[in-house]
């Protein structure tokens, strides 16, 4: 028979019979579960202080305390972000309190392995919200989904805000999800979680975040493992200096009322709407604008490549699809963009595209898929690889409708328990993402995946056929690039 504490602790861990909701206290007070599908689901999470007023454009600060028990939260808002029509829901249900974080997990006991969702979006919009409806916790793993500012609340870099930070400026979102992982560190072990066997993984936007927090230092230790679904250091493109930075900046504040004090005064619809105005010409297009690493000075010192190379060695999936998304046929500048993206070896590039297999699709969109998401993964992972860490690469390419992948198509067969058959496997992408979580390698009892070298390049293709094992994706054309 157990007694006083234990006895409490022992009644926690249980899933409460009928409609209880279970119990947890966490940093800054006490929450309320609910369950379903032989899970417990915890949602709107506070990790961090509403970023509002005074707080705007300034770090993360600790979550306020609260007094009563807060209840799950299946309608926690989105960060603010400009209505694009696919995100009008979360456009529609923002708030600028919206540091939060949702956890699902199979029971308050033990201890499992942590993966946590780093939502895409452009860094502009988007949201964490829904993930854990997913059933991969049924593969023996706690789920964590978190919330970041974004645009120009959360990535913007201004002369006023780096004069109050002793020179840096920016990168606030980046600042959150790192706030987001101390709070998961702390507390997750309540929820059966094990602190010190975390994935980080994210799509896109969510994936170019993952591999700076592999490179920022101030993330270092608070993860073990990460997985990159479309999304590298900047897309291929070069990292923004802070003065560049400062030239958004300044097009905001003349926009926004002169000063920094003015802007954190402005009314948020009057942020999103100076958003849409900030232009770069140095981007393809502005849609870009926050996806161009920023060296803030503080989050990320240095350029990604160099802090990546001297980042602790840690197990990494990377990945993009056969088809990720870019212009139409014949929308494309070609003399421009291949200039941009290949200099002196622009003319060999277009002859390359010229000839390229018309079963790879329109020569526009394959240019974009190598240029911000294929050649940049192969960098990344030879940059990996090369200093030790265990790098597996894929390549996706199944589809909803049997045709054409696309750019997130992956999800449904990560979160959404979509499957596809192998020979005599029927695999899901999931098994092989919590084999990775659980071990650091996304093998097991699967078609094998061969892991990744610089000097044996291999990755696993999933299509319709299976999963096959293949070589050198798209050397031909990315050795002409040099950017990650």
């Amino acid at each position: 028979m157990i007694f006083g504490p234990l006895a409490l602790l022992a009644a926690a861990l249980l899933v409460p019979p009928g409609d209880a909701p279970p119990r947890v206290p966490v940093t800054g007070g006490t929450i309320a579960g609910s369950v379903t599908q032989g899970a417990l689901l915890f949602r709107g999470i506070p990790y961090a202080a509403a970023p509002v007023g005074d707080l705007r454009w300034r770090a993360p600060k600790p979550v306020v305390a609260w007094g009563e028990v807060r209840a799950d939260r299946d309608d926690a808002p989105a960060c603010p972000q400009n209505d694009q029509g696919w995100n009008h829901n979360d456009a529609t249900h923002a708030s600028e309190d919206c540091l939060t974080l949702d956890i699902r997990t199979p029971a308050l006991s033990g201890k499992r392995p942590v993966m946590v969702w780093i939502h895409g979006g452009s860094n502009f919009s988007g949201t964490g919200r829904g993930t854990v409806q997913s059933r991969i916790t049924d593969k023996g793993v706690v789920l964590v989904a978190i919330q970041y500012r974004l645009g120009l609340l959360g990535f913007l870099s201004t002369r006023g805000a780096a004069a109050e930070a002793g020179g840096h400026a920016g990168n606030y979102g980046l600042m959150d999800q790192i706030a987001a992982l101390r709070w998961i560190r702390a507390n997750i072990a309540k929820f059966g979680g094990d602190p010190a066997n975390v994935t980080i993984f994210g799509e896109s936007a969510g994936a170019q975040d993952v591999s700076l927090l592999l490179a920022a230092p101030g993330a270092r230790g608070l993860f073990a493992k990460a997985i990159l679904e479309s999304g590298t250091p900047g897309f291929g493109m070069p990292p923004r200096s802070l003065e560049s930075a400062f030239a958004l900046g300044d097009q905001a504040q003349a926009m926004l009322g002169g000063s920094l004090a003015e802007m954190r005064r402005r009314p948020v619809a009057e942020l999103l709407a100076a958003d849409l105005k900030l232009t770069d010409a140095a981007l393809a297009t502005n849609d870009f604008r926050w996806l161009q690493a920023t060296i803030d000075g503080a989050v990320l010192p240095k350029p990604p490549r160099e802090l990546l190379a001297a980042a602790p060695r840690r197990p990494v999936i990377v990945g993009s699809n056969r088809a990720e998304f870019g212009p139409g046929p014949g929308e494309l500048d070609w003399a421009k963009q291949l200039a941009m993206a290949f200099g002196a070896n622009a003319a060999k590039a277009r002859e390359f595209y010229r000839a390229e297999d018309p079963r790879m699709g329109h020569p526009e969109l394959q240019f974009w898929t190598d240029w911000v998401f294929r050649c940049p993964a192969g960098r990344v992972a030879d940059l990996l690889s090369g200093k030790g860490a265990s790098v597996w690469r894929y390549e996706f390419d199944l589809a909803q409708d049997k045709g054409r992948t696309s750019h997130s198509a992956e999800i449904a067969w990560v979160l959404g328990g979509r499957t596809f058959e192998s020979g005599d496997f029927t695999v899901s992408l999931a098994d092989y993402w919590v084999n990775f979580a659980k071990s650091g390698n996304p093998n097991g009892d699967l078609p094998y995946w061969p892991a990744y070298t610089s000097k044996a390049p291999s990755h696993a293709l999933f299509d319709d056929h299976g999963v096959s094992r293949q070589s050198g994706l798209r050397l031909p054309i990315c050795s002409m690039l040099e950017e990650l």
